[in-house]
């Protein structure tokens, strides 16, 4: 089987390494996302593991789709019974790249009339659609003309670790913030500190990688345990491969530091980390009194830029300041617009283009 998983923009490389760790096949990345191949009970550890991804998909089929009648009737010719009873809920989404049809939404409606027509004519009936909480999500990739459609293996965005109760005013995602960890070049071994931490989620995020706890545990279920083909042996396998995640969580790691100046962002981030069930050193810090870590290891941060949260005209070069102090360290900084990079007086010694939401950052990485 073909999987597809996707990815902010930028953090493909990430989610490359990070499949590849799982020892998933065919692993390539690619824009938007990473391919692999394999079982469906590898898509399912991938889901249970990667904190990188955003959903897992498995190609269903591929064919032109240069008018809406070619897509309507290819999206009809697929035997989607082997997924969906006329009991099912379903929902469809759709992306367009450089086609004829330009309008997502309606590459989606085209799409969803197809299938619930094929289902109609095959079983009597047509399953509603549910955009909240369907059973089966199907997504629709239209490029140069050519759609592939995919089922939605995970069911529900990745990125939801469900301990997320409350954020600050400008929330990075897990994923992303999975992503810069994994990027900064961090072992999960030495310590690590995030001194402008808001709502701690790269501290959590670093505590909870550091001792091998699978995101996907969370989760009651996923997308394809809703599938209709979904049988006695594969419900055993689940419960395997959730056991064996349960088996391989570590008792504690690293010391995991998270500051801030704000004591509400610090309420947040403690609250935020006993609902992630792991432990973080929660501190009322300025970024002027950044200490050296023993031993000497990581500071990985976001600071604020401007885009959502107001930015003092020192703050960057506190934090500059605060860095030459740190001999030994390594210091990750996801930023917007060259300020910061200004600010630190020297070039990055490795660098990516990620972005947060719509906002083009830098990940700059200096040791």
């Amino acid at each position: 089987m073909r999987f597809f998983a996707t990815a902010a923009k930028g953090t493909e490389p990430a989610l490359r390494d990070e499949l590849r760790e799982l020892r998933l096949r065919r692993v390539q990345a690619d824009r938007g996302g990473v391919h692999f191949e394999g079982e469906l009970g590898d898509a399912a550890r991938a889901c249970l593991w990667s904190r990188v991804a955003l959903r897992v998909l498995v190609q269903v089929a591929r064919f032109e789709a240069g008018s809406e009648a070619l897509l309507y009737e290819g999206a009809r010719s697929v035997d989607w019974t082997e997924w969906m009873t006329s009991r099912t809920s379903l929902v469809v989404r759709a992306t367009c790249r450089s086609s004829r049809l330009t309008h997502s939404q309606y590459v989606a409606q085209k799409t969803k009339d197809g299938i619930v027509d094929m289902l109609r004519d095959r079983l009597g009936a047509r399953p509603s659609v549910d955009r909240e909480n369907a059973d089966v999500g199907i997504a629709v990739h239209l490029a140069r003309d050519v759609a592939t459609l995919y089922l939605d293996v995970g069911g529900a965005s990745l990125h939801q670790r469900g301990w997320r109760s409350h954020s600050g005013p400008a929330p990075l995602r897990e994923t992303l913030a999975a992503a810069v960890l994994r990027l900064s070049g961090w072992d999960r071994q030495k310590p690590l500190v995030d001194p402008m931490c808001g709502a701690g989620t790269l501290a959590i995020e670093a505590a909870a990688w550091s001792r091998r706890m699978a995101p996907g545990l969370v989760r009651s279920h996923f997308g394809f345990e809703r599938w209709a083909n979904y049988n006695d042996a594969m419900r055993a396998r689940m419960s395997e491969l959730r056991n064996e995640a349960r088996a391989a969580a570590l008792p504690d790691g690293p010391p995991i530091r998270a500051s801030d100046i704000d004591p509400g962002a610090l309420e947040l981030a403690r609250a935020n980390a006993h609902a992630a069930g792991v432990e973080l050193i929660v501190k009322q810090r300025d970024i002027r009194d950044l200490e050296p870590l023993r031993p000497a290891g990581f500071v990985v941060t976001n600071p604020p830029y401007g885009e959502r949260l107001e930015v003092g005209n020192s703050l960057y070069d506190d934090l500059a300041r605060a860095w030459r102090s740190m001999n030994g360290h390594t210091l990750a900084l996801l930023a917007a617009g060259p300020a910061i990079s200004h600010a630190m007086g020297r070039q990055a010694d490795r660098g990516w283009i990620l972005y947060n939401g719509p906002i083009e950052c830098r990940l700059l990485v200096y040791r």
